[in-house]
């Protein structure tokens, strides 16, 4: 389907992006047991957030294009829907250890209860670590998922909690073309003193995110299922570079002294929340699959720098942010999705949805210039069409 996946790091280990006939991550609709997996403000997917992500995946369906209608940001270039694992009926324990080029090393345990009197347990955890290709573009990433809850015939319930850590020497400027048949593996980020002096060892991105989802499904009388769900998702990271002779004064206009050129680390931080609700309703039976499904959620994020080092300028508070900004972002939609299979190789089908979508948000950017924005949309978007 058109699928060009990208490493920072050349070793597929760390940083990476997907694009899907051109469109990059933030036109691409990622969700995780129909749950957005898309960042509320850039509309972006950071899969270094989950790693090892695909071993607690039950399923992971590609879509090109427009495709039909789905919780979370509009889909343009396609869709990656992921499902996670379905208990095991019975118990199991396993271990995997893989390596490869540039020290490149995951090690993975995941266990389970199977299914007793209908009640089940199941977890794993994953360490990743690799050198990378490109000059110091180290990683270190672990992740886990745990799942407890109830399956007896027609009902299923289950608690999830899943999440990853990682810490990542920055490459993402990539190699400038110069230095491409001269030094491919060089990487300029850490070195803003120049090429002759040492890198700055701790040029690094430090981000957590946290999964919590409740899942409940339950197959009804005439051929309905219903799907309920509730979700957080927390984050929260840094990252940290190295400013050479900066101005003390662009960071903190008010600070007590005249200019002062130093060296300085700055680091610029987020902190999010993202939570609500998600529902559908199936119809399958005789050729027909009819689905009103929608989501409920905010986005509540802060935005925020802090100087936590500067060579020339003793006893200021390193808690002190140098820019400080809020966020919050409400989505509502609602959708009906109809698939009529008139012959084994027919397919007509009907989909109308309706999100609102209003973003506020204000604060003092990096640049240290206030600003304050308020939107409100309303989408109706219709498609239909006949597939052989």
């Amino acid at each position: 389907p058109s699928v060009v996946v990208t490493s920072d790091a050349g070793a597929g280990v760390g940083y990476t992006g997907i694009r899907i006939r051109g469109s990059d991550n933030t036109r691409v609709n990622v969700t995780l047991n129909g749950i957005p997996v898309n960042d509320g403000e850039s509309q972006g997917v950071y899969w270094v957030d989950l790693p090892d992500v695909v071993s607690s995946a039950q399923s992971v369906q590609i879509q090109r294009g427009v495709g039909s209608s789905t919780n979370g940001p509009g889909a343009f270039g396609g869709t990656i829907s992921m499902q996670t694992q379905t208990p095991s009926q019975k118990a199991f324990g396993e271990a995997a250890v893989s390596g490869g080029s540039f020290n490149t090393l995951k090690l993975t345990g995941k266990a389970g209860t199977g299914i007793h009197k209908g009640f089940f347990a199941e977890g794993s955890a994953s360490y990743i670590t690799s050198d990378g290709y490109l000059d110091r573009a180290s990683s270190r990433l672990n992740s886990w998922f745990a799942q407890t809850g109830w399956w007896k015939g027609p009902t299923l319930i289950k608690l999830l909690y899943f999440g990853g850590r990682e810490k990542t020497y920055q490459a993402w400027n990539g190699v400038p073309e110069d230095s491409l048949k001269t030094n491919r593996t060089f990487n300029d980020l850490g070195t803003d003193y120049g090429r002759h002096f040492p890198p700055y060892k701790n040029q690094t991105d430090n981000y957590s995110q946290d999964y919590v989802q409740l899942l409940f499904s339950q197959q009804l009388p005439q051929s309905l299922y219903l799907n309920l769900a509730g979700f957080a998702t927390y984050g929260r990271g840094y990252y940290e570079e190295f400013k050479a002779g900066t101005d003390f004064l662009n960071y903190f206009p008010n600070y007590d002294t005249v200019s002062v050129y130093t060296d300085l680390a700055r680091q610029k931080w987020l902190r999010n929340v993202f939570y609500g609700g998600t529902f559908s309703l199936n119809y399958a039976n005789h050729g027909f699959d009819v689905t009103l499904g929608g989501l409920l959620g905010q986005f509540n994020g802060k935005h925020y720098g802090k100087v936590v080092w500067a060579q020339e300028i003793k006893n200021w508070d390193k808690n002190l942010h140098y820019y400080d900004s809020r966020v919050i972002k409400n989505d509502f939609n609602v959708y009906l999705k109809f698939n009529y299979e008139l012959k084994q190789k027919v397919n007509f089908y009907a989909d109308m949805q309706y999100r609102y979508v209003s973003h506020n948000t204000h604060g003092i950017d990096d640049d240290l210039s206030a600003y304050s924005i308020s939107k409100t949309w309303h989408f109706v978007n219709p498609k239909a069409g006949v597939l052989y």
